[in-house]
């Protein structure tokens, strides 16, 4: 089961103060390069994976689908979510991404922002996803980019004797990572770029495109504390397609 960090009062009450959070997409700023991203939503039935306070599943409607479901491992965000939402074509429930179930051939689209670093596997989601989307359906979804939970440790270590050996956390060593992120002890996943694609590509999804999202020159001017986002790639965007036959 994956760590429910977003129910721990300290965390949730410190999330709730960030720009993305109060102003939701608008306050995030790579949502007009995912939102590019995705395809045409008239009429579709869609699924957000963590979907937190509920943002994407409002605007998929504003983009015209038919049907958003909504699923959270957090009850404190999924409250409120309902309580922000007034729409009986948007539903909400609870569930974890680690051994979620959905119908075959039942969403046009899969969609998720930065929530699956929190999977320590993503091959079992990503057949599960592959399985639930219509053919022709798209899988598109952001998580933090490799070069950004690989760990600032990363490289070689040189101890008092003068002996070199390589940082256990290094971009190579992948798997469970800690931090202090509002909270002491967040938990989340390290994996290579390949290993994410070759996981998309062995659960049979065509990939359409990727990502690795830096804020533009206009958005630096207008919030210069995104200047450090252009050092290094904090966030990867993938589009991905179920093919038709």
């Amino acid at each position: 089961m994956s760590q429910n960090i977003y129910d721990n009062q300290g965390f949730f009450d410190a999330y709730a103060q960030l720009p993305r959070s109060v102003h939701g997409l608008d306050g995030a700023p790579e949502w007009p390069a995912l939102k590019a991203m995705l395809p045409p939503l008239n009429g579709r039935a869609v699924v957000d994976l963590g979907c937190g306070y509920g943002w994407f599943c409002r605007a998929a409607r504003e983009l015209g689908a038919e049907s958003v479901l909504g699923i959270d491992l957090s009850i404190k965000m999924l409250a409120e979510a309902r309580a922000t939402t007034r729409d009986e074509a948007i539903e909400y429930q609870q569930g974890d991404l680690d051994g979620l179930t959905l119908p075959s051939n039942s969403v046009d689209l899969a969609y998720s922002s930065l929530a699956l670093h929190y999977l320590a596997d993503l091959r079992p989601l990503f057949a599960t996803l592959y399985q639930a989307l219509k053919p022709g359906g798209s899988l598109v979804f952001s998580t933090e980019h490799p070069i950004f939970t690989c760990s600032p440790n990363q490289g070689w270590l040189v101890d008092e004797a003068g002996k070199r050996s390589w940082a256990i956390n290094s971009y190579q060593a992948e798997g469970e990572r800690s931090s202090d992120w509002l909270a002491k002890g967040v938990i989340k996943y390290h994996r290579t770029l390949g290993t994410t694609v070759n996981a998309l590509l062995q659960a049979g999804f065509e990939l359409c495109e990727l990502n690795e999202w830096g804020p533009s020159a206009e958005q630096i001017a207008a919030n210069p504390a995104l200047a450090e986002e252009a050092e290094r790639p904090m966030l990867l965007l993938v589009a991905a397609q179920k093919p038709l036959v």
